[in-house]
């Protein structure tokens, strides 16, 4: 064996120790945790060690998950949260708090586009206040509440989930592109408010993700959404939950209030 190979080898290994204990005696709450990138989120913060809170509107899938990772449910737990009710999402993190005693990373993943191929003026008023309802007012009840319970923790970090939407025009989903460009606004304010106590706030834009959702589509329609990237596929759900994953952790203390693009290059067009 070479030295370059025993170094790489070396190097590997730390990684890999780094990674496992990477999130060690922290608490972590992940809405929209029951499949697609919620999901895979939250096991990636559990494998790096973790404490996590799978929350979603299906708790019960939410619950598969959270067994598949902890038969013992000592690190993970789960509750059943509407993310459009803030009343929800408080009595959430209160729960996240009393269980675990305390709070230092939050992914405010849960939305849903809402129908597609409508324009504005034939969009129901009652679908546009469920869209931003959940998508763009569901996150500011989990910062609203998130945030305070972090401070009294000694600090924390927050990923909050745009899209790639969230810097273009889509037609005919108006409302889901307006919530996603106005998640990237919140988080830059939200970022300046509190970077002096100890709170980084994030946000990601991922393209078109292989998820579960993906897959009830026709074959078509899913290469047709890869072929819109340059680079020809559609990401992968563990790619954005690394993404995630660097942005929570201490090797981005100094990374806040910005904006990380995850779209094959779809946007740079």
């Amino acid at each position: 064996m070479t030295k370059a190979t025993e170094n790489k080898q070396a190097v590997d290994s730390s990684n890999k120790v780094n990674s496992v204990s990477e999130f060690a005696k922290k608490i972590a709450v992940v809405t929209g945790a029951a499949t697609g990138l919620g999901e895979a989120i939250a096991i990636k913060l559990y494998e790096n060690g973790a404490k996590v809170i799978l929350v979603d509107i299906d708790a019960d899938r939410a619950q598969e998950v959270a067994k598949q990772l902890d038969s013992s449910s000592k690190r993970t737990h789960v509750i059943k949260t509407d993310v459009s009710d803030h009343r929800a999402v408080e009595a959430m993190v209160a729960e996240t708090v009393e269980r675990f005693g305390g709070l230092h990373l939050a992914v405010n993943n849960a939305g849903f586009t809402g129908p597609h191929e409508i324009n504005t003026a034939d969009y129901e008023i009652e679908w546009w206040h469920r869209v931003i309802a959940t998508n763009l007012s569901g996150i500011f009840f989990g910062l609203k509440y998130e945030i305070p319970a972090m401070i009294r923790s000694g600090g924390g970090a927050i990923v909050n989930m745009s899209s790639a939407a969230g810097v273009v025009g889509v037609a005919g989903i108006a409302p889901y592109v307006a919530a996603k460009h106005g998640i990237v606004g919140l988080t830059k304010a939200v970022a300046l408010e509190y970077a002096s106590q100890g709170i980084r706030v994030n946000a990601i834009g991922p393209g078109y993700v292989d998820t579960p959702k993906m897959h009830e589509l026709p074959e078509s329609a899913r290469s047709q959404m890869a072929a819109f990237h340059p680079l020809g596929r559609l990401a992968r759900t563990e790619e954005v939950a690394e993404m995630v994953s660097f942005l929570l952790s201490e090797r981005a203390s100094f990374v806040t209030g910005s904006f990380h693009l995850m779209d094959g290059g779809s946007t740079a067009r």
